[in-house]
């Protein structure tokens, strides 16, 4: 995906494409300007979010699901109405027990999310 300088005001989630992030897990891009972006991920079960970290600010909303969560070294059972937050440079990642959805927000931007050509 190509990125503009924002995204469009309303998105219909059955018009965004997805994008396959690894072996059950994918994610559609669901708003963004330089400040900040949404995305909504899907995982299967015994998907893998592997351990990272990155600059930028992360809170995350869990629609469905349960996942095994992992924040520098604490692990702890997270599902539906959990949320949490992920400091920049902080190592996290996710295993998930149950087929499930999270919603990402990002501040700033991920630019690594888009094409870089």
């Amino acid at each position: 995906m190509k990125r503009s300088e924002k995204s469009n005001e309303v998105l219909l989630g059955k018009e965004i494409a997805w994008e396959e992030m690894a072996p059950g897990l994918k994610r559609q891009i669901m708003g963004y300007d330089d400040k900040i972006l949404m995305a909504r991920v899907l995982f299967e079960e015994g998907a893998v979010g592997t351990v990272h970290e990155h600059f930028h600010s992360q809170a995350t909303y869990v629609v469905s699901g349960k996942f095994e969560l992992q924040v520098g070294d604490k692990k702890q059972v997270i599902g539906p109405g959990d949320g949490f937050y992920i400091p920049p440079n902080v190592p996290h990642g996710a295993v998930c027990l149950e087929k499930g959805e999270l919603i990402d927000v990002f501040s700033p931007i991920r630019e690594d999310f888009f094409d870089q050509a």
